[in-house]
């Protein structure tokens, strides 16, 4: 049995400042996991070494994910997967929560505002979805029993974990920890541990309705943090599971099929904007201006319809349908003006494959680095803020209501060949740019033949974020590229009419791994630099 610190000394590649051009793909004939975290990596590689499955490995991962990277996702966020079993198509899995039966519009615009709150109001917590995402995944896929997947993050949480150097900073919002501290230095969650002991000992009732679910029902009631005397949450809203299997969206683009999760999540605009770069010209060289040039235009084209696209139970057939259409706005040699066109809509991201060929492509999150940052007070559980999708727009379809899940920047992919067999899992953190990241990886590994690592590594675009990452759409026409530093392409945008801003190498271009199944079977996977401790472990 593989030891799980014998793989975390090795894996961890710690101490090695990254370059461009270095390459960081690792290979493996059994198996991998790629994470964030070299921990979450190793434990999942030990689970897939007990005869686990993809789905065991990314379930343990992300279970020691919610311990040690609560700046990113936990027990408060969401969880969206996609699953490739070995053949035929990819299931889908939405495991995003619900508002709660006190969702109240009306009271939002009559304080005069015209958006969500961003944080510190249990208003934009819709109820976490992340453990019933595990339980759902666990059930279909699973073939270990829970309590062992659960279990290293369970001593992790109790004993202490070593803080990444992503959280030290970060580390004194944390209910008993109070102050940044040093990396390596040993933090404590056993709020964190009770609350996977109760999942894993009273399932779902032991979760959501024991003492993590009487802390948020208590923190709805509590008006110093936007709830109100009668509860932005009842004992139903937590008694709903919040995981349903879908089916999921699929174009061809790039000689593959393409897929990833329907709405509420914004993944059809991978598909899409996937789809329109297919068409384009695209040049030889990554390096070339024009390469970033026509995804970037690609991406603006798919995306800038997305606030009246995107809302749960959304159809995008025609919006797919739209690619030759969009296309066509799109000029080599300058930036389009959006507004003309007229259209027919913080996390981490883990993926594993085993023996078996079973592929799965997870994503979780909190939205907003920690979330609402506000806690559950017995756990000290952080909740997300994803409730920040919804509008306030009276009448809109993705309004701020009982009951409805927001719009969702959570997008995971997943590739299979024409034969329908395996061929990427992929994703990425990065809030409205996680597509635009993904269509960048998915250019460079299917079209300009590069290997998972130099796919990964390169340097990346964004379209200017807005002021909160999650606003990138509030004006398309305005929205800036920002380039990554030692990216090639900022003269060229620039005489094409792009406004260019250079930013520093680093997570804010997204934490992006994926794992290719050759056509030997050797798995080939990079997980990214940019997260300073991530690890794509193999066996």
């Amino acid at each position: 049995m593989t030891s799980l610190f014998a793989i975390a000394e090795v894996e961890h590649g710690l101490g090695e400042p990254y370059s461009f051009g270095m390459e960081c793909t690792r290979f493996a004939t059994s198996g991998m996991v790629c994470t964030v975290d070299h921990l979450a990596s190793a434990t999942g590689l030990v689970m897939l070494d007990r005869g686990g499955s993809a789905a065991d490995a990314v379930i343990a991962a992300n279970a020691v994910l919610a311990v040690t990277a609560p700046h990113a996702c936990g027990l408060g966020g969401d969880l969206f997967a996609l699953v490739h079993a070995g053949t035929g198509s990819p299931r889908a899995l939405n495991a995003s929560g619900r508002s709660g039966s006190g969702a109240d519009p009306h009271r939002l615009r009559a304080e005069g505002r015209g958006r969500m709150p961003f944080q510190r109001d249990i208003r934009s917590v819709p109820v976490p979805g992340c453990a019933d995402g595990w339980l759902a995944l666990h059930a279909r896929y699973g073939r270990l029993p829970l309590d062992e997947l659960l279990a290293p993050a369970i001593r992790y949480a109790d004993e202490g974990f070593p803080a990444s150097p992503m959280l030290a900073p970060a580390a004194g919002v944390l209910p008993g920890v109070g102050a940044p501290v040093e990396p390596g230095t040993l933090i404590r969650r056993p709020g964190v541990a009770r609350a996977m002991r109760a999942l894993v000992g009273g399932g779902r009732e032991g979760f959501y309705l024991g003492e993590f679910g009487r802390g948020l029902l208590a923190l709805g009631r509590d008006g110093t943090v936007g709830g109100s005397a009668e509860g932005e949450y009842d004992e139903a809203d937590l008694a709903r599971v919040n995981a349903d299997w879908v089916e999921p969206l699929r174009a061809r683009a790039f000689g593959h099929d393409l897929w990833t999760i329907p709405p509420n999540s914004q993944g059809y605009l991978v598909l899409l904007a996937a789809a329109i770069a297919d068409g384009l010209d695209l040049p030889r060289d990554p390096a070339d201006p024009l390469w970033a040039h026509l995804l970037a235009e690609a991406a603006r084209a798919a995306g800038h319809d997305r606030p009246d696209v995107l809302f749960e139970g959304a159809s995008v057939d025609g919006v797919l349908a739209s690619a030759a259409e969009r296309r066509a706005a799109i000029d080599p040699s300058r930036r389009a003006r959006l507004r003309d066109l007229v259209a027919p809509g913080d996390t981490t991201y883990l993926c594993a494959v085993d023996a078996d060929g079973m592929g799965v492509s997870l994503i979780q999150s909190n939205a907003a680095g920690f979330g609402s940052m506000l806690f559950e007070p017995a756990t000290g559980i952080n909740l997300h803020n994803r409730g920040i999708g919804f509008s306030l727009e009276p009448g809109h379809p993705a309004e701020y209501g009982p009951g409805r899940r927001p719009p969702h920047t959570l997008a995971p992919a997943l590739v299979t060949r024409p034969d329908g067999s395996l061929r990427t899992v992929l994703g990425t953190m990065g809030g409205d740019s996680q597509p635009q990241i993904v269509l960048q990886v998915l250019a460079r590994l299917l079209v300009a033949g590069e290997s998972p690592g130099q796919a990964i590594a390169a340097p990346r675009w964004r379209l200017g974020p807005g002021l909160t990452g999650f606003d990138a759409w509030s004006d398309p026409d305005e929205a800036s590229v920002d380039l990554e530093e030692g990216a090639p392409w900022a003269e060229g945008l620039r005489e094409r009419g792009h406004d260019v801003k250079g930013l520093p190498y680093g997570g804010s271009f997204g934490h992006a791994h994926l794992i290719d199944v050759r056509p030997d079977g050797v798995l080939a996977g990079a997980a990214d630099p940019r997260a300073l401790i991530s690890s794509a472990a193999g066996r």
